[in-house]
């Protein structure tokens, strides 16, 4: 097998610290340049995070774009997160870019997170993303739109039309990261310019669990895990209502607990505690903080709807509780989970085979390669 050498820029949600955990076990050499997606504190093996202020942006800029620039050259394989891969504005952004082209064999990217291409998508009354943070199902504005009236304007104005234009249309293939954001990729690249893989999780640094519910000994855990300025988009202040009702209900078999703003490492170790995950609701497929929580074989109330089932071709195991953007609905499916806690056992035990059947990190890394190295072999590099 052909060793590459890898470079991946930016992080989120610790995606790029654990695709190179998946990597470097097949072998490849891999280097992490990221601001450690900023609170979480994310592993990276080169720390690029920006100091406060218009001072501390020009330094940023500076050592992307002439300090590291060694750094960030001679790889086969760079990929990027999305369009805004670290906190500069896009013109700034385009010279790093360029940079990166001209160093490196091939630039790949994530699509990874909201770029202006996901936000008119989402926009879309006759997209496949029937509902989302920016629009209802019945195509009204959503709650992030609506707890932030200029937000879309901010995302969808040319000058950021135009830089995520440019980035899409210069790399050599975008990788998807999940079902909405490969439906948004779909729209705009040809089919041999992407690819889904996925989102990585290190199975080896999570424990298989051991599951046990103890009805009348212990309550049931109901954890809330999120970041404080995302609720609007996530969704989370809608599953808080709905888990107090459900607790309040239940007083004597269900108790709730909420975790904010938490670096990586100490949230996980938070998590451990936990039966339920309440992870978002406005989401057809699971994201990290939903797989790490199947992984430790608890229950999790995450974006499962059928089109991310069929889209992985997975019939069978659908072990994810599917988060509806509704709040009564969302009380009634709570309510039914810890008035019968005995299913949790069950579920939590298909929430780790799930994981390890569709996103163990190095079953998203060869992902991950097969599609670079079929690129470099079309690009006749």
């Amino acid at each position: 097998m052909e060793q590459l050498r890898i470079l991946l820029l930016g992080d989120a949600s610790n995606y790029h610290a654990t695709l190179a955990t998946g990597l470097r076990a097949l072998g490849h050499d891999v280097t992490v340049i990221s601001n450690g997606s900023k609170w979480q504190k994310t592993s990276r093996d080169i720390d690029i995070s920006r100091r406060p202020g218009k001072i501390g942006g020009a330094i940023h800029w500076w050592n992307m774009r002439f300090r590291l620039r060694s750094a960030m050259s001679g790889y086969d394989i760079v990929q990027i997160t999305n369009p805004f891969f670290t906190e500069l504005r896009p013109h700034r952004l385009r010279a790093i870019f360029d940079n990166l082209r001209t160093d490196n064999r091939a630039v790949f990217m994530a699509a990874l997170g909201t770029d202006p291409f996901y936000v008119k998508e989402c926009l879309n009354p006759s997209s496949p993303i029937r509902y989302s943070e920016w629009r209802t199902e019945d195509n009204q504005p959503g709650p992030l739109a609506i707890a932030n009236p200029d937000l879309i304007q901010r995302w969808t104005n040319q000058m950021m039309l135009d830089h995520a234009s440019y980035i899409y249309q210069n790399v050599d293939g975008v990788t998807t990261a999940l079902w909405e954001y490969h439906v948004q990729v779909s729209n705009i690249l040809p089919p041999e310019k992407y690819a889904y893989i996925g989102l990585p999780i290190d199975l080896q640094a999570i424990a298989k669990p051991e599951i046990t519910i103890n009805p009348g000994v212990e309550p049931v855990n109901i954890f809330l895990g999120r970041h404080s300025y995302r609720q609007p988009e996530k969704g989370t202040d809608m599953l808080e209502k709905a888990a107090r009702t459900v607790v309040q209900r239940h007083p004597d078999v269900a108790r709730l607990e909420i975790v904010e703003d938490k670096p990586y490492s100490e949230y996980c170790r938070l998590l451990e505690s936990a039966h339920i995950l309440l992870d978002q609701a406005y989401s057809f497929t699971p994201a990290t903080n939903a797989l790490i929580a199947m992984a430790m074989g608890k229950n999790v109330v995450s974006g499962a709807e059928p089109e991310f089932y069929d889209f992985i071709g997975e019939q069978n195991l659908r072990p994810i509780i599917n988060a509806s953007p509704h709040l009564d609905l969302m009380i009634e499916t709570l309510d039914k989970i810890v008035s019968d806690p005995h299913s949790i056992e069950a579920r939590g035990r298909d929430s780790r085979r799930f994981v390890e059947k569709h996103h163990d990190c190095t079953i998203v890394a060869r992902r991950a390669v097969d599609f670079w190295k079929r690129r470099l072999n079309e690009l006749g590099r």
